[in-house]
């Protein structure tokens, strides 16, 4: 929640050097509110947050979006196109906020680059339901690879 930690300061990336020394396996998890993602534009500044943390860390990172639980079934179907985005329909809905044409060439460029190597899904996280909050964690194990290194054990 506070992205001046990794965006200002060089205390994440000292901690996650530090982790690794001791040879943890580390992954960022990079929070973001659904309530702020519900506008293309906003989702676009989200995608860039969450890549400056990516960037920045250095680790894989898993990208979660939540409060799902809050959001109005009119709000949970509108965000559902952003959790596999198709970034060229982003920058239809962003023009007609942008008057700039230098701002439409920006969000055109930034789409494309996030488009064409699709860096940035996001999960839906509702902390209600059971099953999100499993996919969520088999995310997270599986970038960790939790368990990898566990002896296997023959049935009897």
């Amino acid at each position: 929640g506070q992205i001046e930690l990794y965006t200002h300061l060089p205390v994440m990336k000292q901690l996650v050097e530090q982790l690794q020394q001791w040879e943890f396996r580390v992954c960022g998890v990079f929070l973001v509110d659904s309530q702020f993602m519900v506008e293309s534009f906003k989702f676009i500044s989200g995608i860039l947050a969450a890549l400056s943390a990516m960037i920045s860390l250095e680790i894989p990172q898993i990208n979660i979006m939540t409060k799902m639980d809050l959001l109005s079934k009119k709000a949970k179907k509108e965000i559902e196109k952003y959790l596999d985005p198709d970034m060229y329909s982003m920058i239809e809905d962003s023009t007609n906020i942008l008057k700039s044409k230098m701002f439409k060439k920006l969000t055109k460029s930034i789409c494309g680059v996030i488009d064409d190597y699709g860096m940035v899904r996001f999960l839906p996280f509702d902390r209600s339901d059971e099953e999100s909050i499993n996919i969520v964690l088999q995310h997270i194990d599986f970038t960790i690879q939790y368990g990898e290194d566990l002896e296997f054990k023959e049935p009897k």
